[in-house]
């Protein structure tokens, strides 16, 4: 919460405000600001390390441009805490990222300055491109400003985006390029490599020194602000190598700009903004400056937080569970130890999915593509074409952006590729854009496609290596973000189903089918109708694709059928054993439970599956009523009928 000690931010309840105060008072409230941020994201966790790196850059903005009527897009979102602070939102932090509260990404429900919802990576200059195209149709005031971290523009849309943008010079529209070298971890790629050698270059600071000095003696308009601001004459192209960079494509380049000089960023985009076209802006920033713990921490520079000690940034509380990512971290070293076929990719993923371990042991085997998932899944093609056997770790909602590449150049041509999901299904606090409910309803489509959900770490471990071996078609094996349970131990296998409950209270009437981490929430579902008197069998498929036979024969020894998922419900496993079971000519009725097709909200994941109806109690009683309803009309077709 805002405190005595942020008097002047609380003076700023919105961008109006904040053109008010005076220059000499922006350092003051840029302190307040980082103090504000460190001390509730210390709280609630969240994106500290982004923030805390555009607090100048943010202020500077919002005192140029006139928001909500200059509509300003973030790409990603997860650097947008400033902006909510300084558009009326500050009393709202403590509920961040937390269910009903403030979400953690921009939000078009929470105000009229958030134009774009939580969209995936590389999106905001598309976004921006038509937002200043129909500014410009309609003869309308405005301009759009597109806040773009370098990361961003490693995925080639951002690059679509911006050859289309070059070729419209009356475009009202200004980019402005969060340069802080980092994604979640350091940028790679070509691009990266240009602007790091402007930021390690001898020169630099004596440019940013000659570039400040112009600015102060320059008026806010007129050509010579613009050729200071600009940054490059004949005798410094050696030193910003980035300016050439843009201006082959036709785009006007100002910078580079010292991002926590608040002055600097705010002459900068005033002359952007007057100069009628597109601009593009050049910021450097440090990623989690101001805190001194972030700024040490080499990972990720606290790119996201839990609750953290709010004075060394230490994690609050002992230290969790092993996760998923933990016991896939692990494995794929074994593996890669074993097989020196396997190879390892990901998009800018390195930490979050784990394959640092695997990048630390076979250094030439991993390739961290930047945010470039339809490259990285096309290249794992390439990879597995010469006889290598890649391995691509991405989150699961991020799969969704490579679907044509996993359908046409891995599938069609019989790729050995695994594809390892992390982050299915609900998620949580990061809200709609990060729920990993699509993948397995898109990979039903793939034809070929082997698709794994294990229940606990020990069939995780036996799907990688059985994925491993498998070089004729891409499989894929998906996990949550949470602790991984306990082992659940199956009471027999029955042709490749692990059978982990059989009813010997009464003839089983229940075929209970569960997948992936809801297949405890299946299993206690079971006991709890055999506790009613309900006969029940509990199965996991483990691999869900291609369906094993021995799921459809077991169903015909069953009344009713229930699948359960983490998964959205059309489409799904549920939903693609149906059609399996009407094929095979088996009646038995299907009840599929998963989750809603809509987008869901932020919250804690046990929040959002009880309110989704996936809590077990919840499937026990529906599975209850049905069971009853099935009789009901089994006993209304059977009376005898009179005339």
């Amino acid at each position: 919460m805002v405190t005595a000690s942020h008097g002047l931010l609380r003076q700023v309840q919105s961008p109006a405000d904040l053109k008010a105060l005076e220059p000499a008072q922006l350092p003051r409230l840029a302190d307040e600001i980082r103090a504000f941020l460190i001390e509730n994201i210390s709280r609630t966790g969240g994106h500290l390390g982004p923030n805390l790196g555009v607090v100048e850059l943010t202020i500077a903005l919002h005192r140029v441009f006139d928001s909500p009527q200059d509509p300003v897009v973030f790409d990603t979102g997860h650097q947008s805490y400033v902006h909510k602070i300084l558009t009326g939102r500050q009393d709202a932090f403590p509920t961040l990222r937390q269910k009903g509260g403030l979400a953690g990404y921009p939000s078009r429900a929470e105000s009229e300055h958030d134009w774009v919802e939580n969209s995936h990576a590389s999106t905001a200059l598309s976004y921006a491109d038509g937002l200043a195209k129909a500014i410009r149709l309609q003869h309308r005031s405005g301009t759009v400003l597109a806040v773009v971290g370098d990361g961003s523009l490693t995925g080639g849309m951002a690059w679509e985006a911006l050859n289309n943008i070059a070729e419209s010079t009356d475009l009202p529209l200004v980019v402005l390029v969060n340069d802080n070298g980092r994604s979640y971890t350091p940028t790679v790629g070509g691009l990266a490599k240009q602007l790091t050698s402007l930021r390690t270059h001898r020169r630099y600071e004596q440019v940013l020194d000659m570039v400040k000095r112009g600015v102060s003696k320059a008026p806010v308009v007129g050509s010579t602000a613009y050729d200071v601001l600009h940054g490059v004459k004949s005798g410094l192209k050696d030193v910003l190598a980035p300016q050439g960079l843009f201006a082959d494509l036709g785009l006007k380049y100002i910078g580079p700009v010292d991002g926590h000089d608040e002055q600097a960023v705010e002459q900068a985009l005033t002359q952007a903004r007057q100069f009628g076209g597109p601009v593009l802006v050049h910021c450097l920033t440090r990623k989690g400056n101001g805190f001194e713990a972030a700024e040490a921490h080499e990972e990720d520079r606290f790119h996201a937080v839990g609750k953290i000690d709010a004075v060394t940034g230490r994690p609050l509380g002992a230290p969790g569970p092993q996760t998923w990512t933990d016991v896939f971290s692990e494995e794929l070293v074994r593996l890669g130890a074993r097989d020196e076929r396997i190879v390892a990719i990901t998009a800018a993923m390195t930490y979050p999915t784990g394959l640092h371990k695997f990048a630390a042991a076979f250094p030439e085997r991993f390739f961290d593509v930047g945010i470039a998932e339809q490259h990285a899944v096309t290249s794992a093609a390439g990879l597995a074409m010469q006889g290598l056997h890649p391995v691509v770790a991405v989150y699961a909602t991020f799969l969704n952006r490579a679907f044509d590449q996993l359908l046409l150049d891995v599938a069609m041509h019989r790729c050995g590729v695994t594809f390892v999901l992390d982050r299915a299904g609900v998620t949580g606090p990061d809200g709609p854009s990060h729920h990993g409910m699509w993948d397995m309803s898109l990979l039903q489509l793939v034809p070929g496609l082997h698709l794994a959900a294990p229940r606990d770490a020990t069939r995780l471990r036996e799907a990688l290596d059985v994925a491993s071996q498998i070089d004729d078609a891409p499989t894929v094996i998906r996990y949550s973000k949470e602790a991984v349970p306990d082992d659940i131990p199956a009471v027999e296998v029955v042709d490749g189903l692990d059978v982990l409950l059989r009813a010997e209270t009464s003839p089983p009437r229940v075929l209970l089918v569960g997948y992936g981490q809801l297949v405890g929430t299946t299993l206690e579902v079971g006991r709890r109708l055999v506790d009613h008197g309900v006969g029940a069998t509990v199965v996991d498929p483990v691999w869900a694709l291609p369906v094993n036979p021995a799921l459809l024969e077991l169903a015909r020894t069953h009344e009713l059928v229930v699948t359960v998922e983490d998964n959205g419900v059309v489409g799904g496993c549920g939903a693609r054993l149906a059609q399996e079971l009407r094929q095979a000519g088996v009646a038995t009725p299907l009840r599929e439970f998963g989750i809603a097709q809509e987008f869901l909200e932020h919250g804690t994941r046990a929040e959002l599956l009880a309110e989704l109806g996936l809590a077990p109690q919840d499937i026990a009683r529906t599975v209850v009523e049905t069971i009853v309803a099935q009789e009901s009309d089994l006993s209304r077709d059977s009376a005898p009928r009179t005339a």
